[in-house]
């Protein structure tokens, strides 16, 4: 086993991903309501994409290769190089793209930095909330500096959950089965449109759980060490990482409810 990083590092890891996210964001708010240049589609024709989305990775990866020229990268918008440091920055520009091509305030940027496939510092900038979420390995993770915890919450009965759906027309009917399964014995459900606001949500305790199917890497790097800072785990239905298989996200307790319930309802629709 490598040998951890020490404070010092994370909390000079942490600051960078604090400031690019900063930076990222300002950007990005300053350009919401200006006409668009350029919005095209990616994998169908809700899967959009601008060319804020594009400018503000390049801000952030100018900014990291500027300060850690060894590191390696992987963005949304294609960014990806190998590094030689052992640590690999997974951006998302722009979480919530549609949101923010509307006017809707639930998006965010999205910067993580993993070191040999683990995730030790998390960042996500949400401008329009006013709002960082910030975490480091073993350091706690805050919102605006203030520590924040997941709740206790042990029941499907008393859990708002949170969810998301795909771009894929297909995928987002099976999404509406498990859904329809699942809502019954939930208090509620919740879509807000950014995988890492909601991550944070359930780290900060403004919902109980989230789960959704097809996310990327770089929608889930940061709020999973987020989330794992503040009391909470984030896996795939067989305890694996999230993948774009699953993410289910909670306290322990609510996560192994919840992942179970998921389990059951993904099975009884591939069948």
């Amino acid at each position: 086993m490598t040998q951890r990083l020490a404070p010092s590092e994370l909390s000079a890891l942490l600051k960078l991903a604090t400031r690019l996210a900063s930076e990222a964001g300002a950007y990005l708010l300053d350009g919401v309501h200006r006409p668009r240049t350029s919005v095209e589609t990616k994998s169908t024709a809700s899967d959009m994409v601008s060319e804020m989305d594009r400018g503000a990775e390049r801000m952030i990866v100018d900014g990291i290769l500027r300060e850690r020229p060894d590191d390696g990268l992987l963005g949304e918008e294609g960014a990806e190089r190998a590094g030689t440091s052992g640590l690999r920055w997974v951006i998302d520009p722009l979480d919530g793209t549609t949101n923010y091509l509307y006017g809707n305030p639930m998006w965010s940027v999205s910067i993580a930095v993993e070191r040999e496939g683990v995730g030790i510092v998390g960042v996500v900038e949400a401008p329009t909330l006013r709002e960082t979420f910030a975490a480091a390995t073993g350091a706690g993770a805050t919102r605006n500096g203030t520590p924040i915890r997941v709740t206790d919450c042990d029941s499907l009965d008393a859990a708002l959950v949170a969810t998301g759906f795909s771009y894929d027309p297909d995928a987002r009917r099976l999404q509406g089965l498990v859904a329809a399964r699942l809502l019954p014995i939930v208090r509620d459900l919740r879509r807000a449109g950014s995988a890492a606001l909601d991550l944070c949500a359930v780290a900060s305790g403004r919902v109980d759980a989230y789960y959704e199917r097809g996310c990327k890497a770089w929608d889930l790097a940061a709020g999973a060490v987020i989330l794992r800072e503040a009391g909470g785990i984030a896996t795939d239905l067989e305890n694996e990482p999230p993948s774009t298989s699953m993410c289910v996200a909670a306290n322990p307790r609510l996560h192994a409810l919840l992942q179970s319930e998921l389990r059951a309802g993904s099975s009884h629709h591939a069948g």
